[in-house]
């Protein structure tokens, strides 16, 4: 029985490191080797006519037509739209910094360097522009200006039959969210009947995270049937998504931002996947849309979100967008907590100091409980001595050593299970806490105070992690010694190992289990002192139990 703490032990501190290597098996980087497929336009598959399916001519080998460059800057972009399908090639975040600090964030490149990330959209039929077709500007910059709620970039084109298309992109203030609109005129002698599609193209070696902290890049999508789907590159190799729905949106994920298309209301849309070559796939939706007379208009609205995973930001673009802040089985928990998390910051201003008065709040919650489980750790201890004399009395003997230990905590009224539960039901909480922690772009570039100038970076001078360390070895030396030598040994290495680990974890993360550490070390004491106390209390006859020797 002496060994409970040590199980209780290893199951609180290995819940994070089972998620951790479950994280990086689910999202370890494919490895593939290389091939050419050229960048075609996808069929027009939803209730279009057989003539108005063809796909683009296929080119020599995947690569994107260069065209004019028309740059686009507002106050939170700077991006690149080509005139070759008006594709949407490079954008910089101006209110994120690179991982490095050193210049902005880069969300969208065209460079394929290793990164290929792109949004295209097209039309299909009646000899329509595709993201390949030449689209005129009437000119190569434009800015949001000071006053101005909104830009507009409009893209033309026009087909020898009389046919005009304008794509239009419409920048908003303070928003991640672009509307791309089409304005088809058909100015031909025939009804058309178009099919439109909006897709995103991004490679699968790029945006993969460290060794150590792997994090998830690929496709995902949401529909109110199915909810929020996530897609591997490997999955689509292996099967095409292939999912017809009037509702949702598609996109590409992955740590800390995210690019949905989101198409128009109540359009039935298909949802698809294609692996273009092995290093190279595209997500995507497709619809056909209503006949256009001859003489008559058609507007096809859309919207892109392409920017930071913000909660407030995600659940205004579209339903379900938000959960693309991904909590796992733990959101229901997740959810509030960053709630609780934002509503801190908002009064403090300091997300280090929110993350400190959150785990104190927490731990206030389960106060009550702890002391229970603490309580019955602390009497253990106080067995400590007698369970060691026990087991050199009876040396080998199994049998009658747990005879005599069942004896004592019978006499002693002791639970030695008592500490598990308590402490156990807390577990969730605690894990649900250090994925919003991991998951948050809020904390991304956010400083504390001093050397931390990066929550969501690693400490560089493993200053909190040293001190984790330390207050790991604090608490085994709280904790009711083992008997067995090697467990004695595991629990001595154990605070140096988990330290190792999270000297790769970001110091918010870190920051969190340090105060967690603190605080139970703080409790953990006090319960040890007030059972010592009673146990000197008995030994000096103040209280007696029967059979009971002094």
């Amino acid at each position: 029985m002496d060994t409970r703490r040590l199980v209780l032990f290893v199951i609180f501190s290995m819940s994070i490191l089972m998620l951790w290597d479950a994280w990086q098996s689910q999202n370890a980087p494919v490895k593939t080797t290389p091939a050419v497929v050229a960048d075609s336009v996808p069929k027009a598959e939803i209730e279009a006519a057989p003539s108005q399916a063809a796909d683009v001519p296929l080119e020599s080998g995947y690569r994107l037509k260069e065209g004019q460059v028309i740059t686009v800057t507002t106050d939170v972009y700077k991006l690149n739209i080509s005139s070759v399908g008006g594709d949407l090639r490079r954008l910089e975040l101006l209110k994120h910094r690179a991982a490095d600090s050193k210049g902005n964030f880069l969300l969208l490149d065209d460079a394929a360097n290793p990164m290929l990330y792109v949004a295209q959209t097209g039309l299909i039929g009646a000899d329509l522009p595709s993201h390949q077709a030449a689209f005129t500007s009437a000119a190569n910059q434009y800015a949001l200006q000071e006053g101005q709620d909104k830009l507009e970039v409009r893209l033309s084109w026009s087909n020898s039959n009389g046919v005009a298309v304008d794509k239009i992109y419409t920048f908003h203030r303070n928003r991640y969210e672009i509307e791309v609109n089409y304005e088809i005129n058909n100015g031909s002698g025939v009804a058309i009947t178009p099919a439109v599609y909006y897709q995103i193209v991004h490679d699968s070696e790029s945006n993969q995270g460290s060794k150590i902290m792997p994090t998830f890049t690929g496709g995902s999508y949401y529909t109110e049937g199915t909810k929020f789907k996530k897609i591997a590159f490997s999955d689509m190799a292996k099967e095409p998504l292939n999912i017809t729905t009037t509702d949702g949106w598609v996109g590409l994920l992955q740590h800390y931002f995210v690019s949905a298309w989101i198409p128009q209301n109540d359009l039935t849309r298909k949802f698809y996947t294609e692996k273009l070559t092995d290093k190279i796939y595209r997500i995507g939706t497709k619809s056909t849309l209503t006949t256009i007379a001859p003489g008559e208009r058609l507007t096809i609205p859309a919207r892109l979100y392409s920017g930071p995973q913000t909660k407030e930001d995600l659940a205004a673009s579209a339903p379900g967008l938000n959960y693309t802040v991904d909590y796992g089985w733990l959101t229901v928990i997740a959810t509030p907590l960053f709630w609780l998390l934002s509503k801190i910051h908002s009064l403090v201003g300091n997300w280090g100091v929110a993350i400190i008065l959150l785990t104190i709040l927490i731990k206030a919650v389960f106060f009550k409980l702890s002391a229970s489980g603490y309580r019955s750790m602390a009497q253990m201890r106080e067995l400590a001595p007698r369970l060691q004399s026990m087991k050199e009395k009876f040396g080998d003997d199994r049998q009658k050593m747990q005879m005599a230990m069942m004896d004592l905590y019978k006499t002693e009224k002791i639970n030695p299970m008592g500490g598990c539960f308590p402490i156990l039901i807390q577990v969730p909480v605690f894990i649900a806490l250090y994925w919003v922690l991991l998951g948050s772009v809020e904390l991304r570039h956010a400083p504390f105070f001093g050397w931390i100038q990066d929550l969501q970076a690693i400490d560089p001078y493993y200053i909190l992690p040293l001190l984790m360390g330390a207050t790991m070895i604090i608490q085994t030396k709280l904790n009711p010694k083992p008997t067995d030598p090697m467990q004695a040994k595991i629990m001595t290495w154990m605070p140096v190992v988990f330290s190792i680990f999270f000297f790769f974890f970001p110091a918010g993360l870190v920051l969190y289990w340090l105060v967690n550490n603190i605080l139970s070390i703080a409790q953990q004491w006090y319960v040890n002192k007030m059972i010592h106390a009673e146990t000197v209390a008995k030994k000096q006859g103040h209280v007696k139990k029967p059979g009971e020797h002094h």
